[in-house]
C-alpha cells in the first residue's frame, strides 16, 4: 500500500511516501492559489507519486471540506484533509493528549485529545497576537529601534546588517504582501545576541513569556510539544523559560513530517 503525507505551507510543501520517496514542491493553498499554479504543482507531484492508495494532506488554513478534490490527481487514493495545526499536534503528541504549538514566522497552538483538536486559543496574527513567533520578536525589536530605544551598539550593528531607512521599513511593514515574513526575518539577528546582550535577552524572553502566559496557561496542564524552525532554533531558551512556569516540554522539532510518518505508521 502506497501512502503519501503532505506537509504544506505557504512557501513549500514536503511530500513523503511510504516507499521512502520524498519531494519538495512550492507551497499552495487550495482556496487561494491560482488554478494554473496549483494544477502545475499537482501535475508534477502526481507524476512523481503514481498509484497512491492513501494520501494525507496537512495544510495551513484547511478546515473541513477541501475546495479542491485531489482525487483528480490521485484517483485511486483515499484522501484525508486536515489543518497544519492538527498535523503539528499529531507530530509532537502522537496519540497522547497534549498541547501543541507551531512556532515559526507566526505562532499557533491547540489542546489535543490524542486524535483531534479539543480546544484552541485564537492566535490573532502578528498584529493582534502570535506571541512567541519570529514575526512578533521582529516587531518588538523594530518598535524600539525606530524610537531610539535599542542600545547604541546593537542599533549600529543592526543598521549595518539591515541598511534600511525609516521609509523603507514602513514600506516593508505596511505596503508589501508579506509583512510578517519581513518581520520574522529580523528575529535571528536578535536571537544571535541572546547570550551577549542584556537587551536582546530580555526581548526574546519577553516574547516567549507572553506565549506561555497568554496562550499555554489557558489550556489544561499537559505536556507541550513544539513544531517550527524558530521554536527549534530557540529550544534551549524555551526549555529554560517553560520550567519557570512549571510547563513540561515533551518535544521540539523543526518539521512535523518525521512525527507524522510515525503517527501514520509509515
Amino acid at each position: 500500500m502506497r501512502t503519501v503525507i503532505i506537509d504544506c505551507g505557504a512557501t513549500k510543501a514536503d511530500w513523503l511516501c511510504s516507499d521512502g520517496t520524498q519531494s519538495r514542491t512550492p507551497g499552495f493553498n487550495l482556496a487561494h492559489t491560482p488554478a494554473d499554479q496549483l494544477h502545475a504543482i499537482l501535475d508534477a507531484a502526481a507524476q512523481k507519486f503514481p498509484d497512491v492508495d492513501a494520501l494525507y494532506l496537512y495544510a495551513a488554513g484547511l478546515v473541513g471540506e477541501s475546495p479542491v478534490d485531489l482525487g483528480r490527481w490521485f484517483p485511486k487514493a483515499t484522501i484525508a484533509y486536515a489543518s497544519d495545526m492538527l498535523g503539528a499536534a499529531r507530530a509532537v503528541c502522537g496519540r497522547r493528549p497534549g498541547i501543541a504549538a507551531i512556532m515559526g514566522t507566526g505562532a499557533n497552538s491547540c489542546q489535543y485529545d490524542g486524535e483531534n483538536i479539543s480546544a484552541q486559543v485564537h492566535c490573532g496574527g502578528f498584529i493582534l497576537g502570535d506571541e512567541g513567533s519570529a514575526a512578533v520578536l521582529g516587531k518588538l525589536f523594530l518598535m524600539d529601534y525606530l524610537k531610539g530605544l535599542v542600545p547604541e551598539d546593537l542599533s549600529q550593528e543592526f543598521a549595518h546588517t539591515f541598511p534600511a531607512s525609516y521609509a523603507d521599513i514602513v514600506q516593508q511593514v505596511y505596503r508589501t504582501p508579506a509583512p510578517a515574513r519581513y518581520l520574522g526575518s529580523l528575529a535571528p539577528f536578535v536571537v544571535s545576541h541572546y547570550k551577549t546582550n542584556a537587551y536582546a535577552k530580555e526581548l526574546v524572553d519577553k516574547n516567549f513569556r507572553a506565549f506561555f502566559e497568554r496562550t499555554v496557561q489557558q489550556y489544561e496542564t499537559l505536556p507541550l510539544g513544539i513544531v517550527g524552525g524558530f521554536g527549534f532554533a530557540c529550544r534551549d531558551i524555551l526549555q529554560t523559560l517553560a520550567a519557570a512556569y512549571g510547563i513540561t516540554i515533551s518535544r521540539i522539532i523543526a518539521s512535523p513530517l518525521e512525527g507524522l510518518r510515525l503517527y501514520h505508521g509509515l
